[in-house]
């Protein structure tokens, strides 16, 4: 296991997300922005859950050319447009999540933001991951 998962004692457990991840620095890949857009660079869809399903596949896509893969992940920062979209939408988001990253949680902030520079991008994600020298 690359990495672990920090939790003071005495905390309660965060839901969705990590409070801290402890790694051991092999290979650390840090990865832009990426919005919900395919890879010719155009939104196929514009709905909230679609853009966070594509822009969470593009992360990963990303970190696959380092050999990295979900689990590597660890943190994740989103910035997000519409927080009511956002809030409406955490059921369908979970699913997305487990689909793409199973039970893995990383450290992550949500910032909410007036706009993103692509439009019409309403979630953008970033990430860093650890990815180990064996893989």
């Amino acid at each position: 296991m690359p990495h672990r998962t920090l939790l003071p004692p005495g905390w309660a457990p965060p839901i969705g997300y990590a409070n801290g991840i402890a790694a051991d620095a092999s290979r650390i890949v840090f990865i832009a922005g990426q919005v919900g857009w395919d890879a010719r660079q155009r939104f196929v869809r514009t709905d909230f859950v679609s853009q966070f399903d594509q822009a969470l596949a593009n992360v990963l896509d990303v970190l696959a050319q380092a050999g990295g893969r979900p689990e590597h992940v660890c943190r994740i920062t989103a910035y997000c447009c519409d927080k009511p979209a956002y809030l409406a939408a955490r059921a369908a988001l979970g699913e997305v999540w487990r689909k793409r990253m199973g039970k893995h949680y990383p450290a992550m902030s949500m910032i909410f933001v007036a706009d993103l520079l692509d439009h019409p991008a309403v979630i953008e994600l970033e990430a860093t991951a650890v990815v180990p020298s064996a893989a």
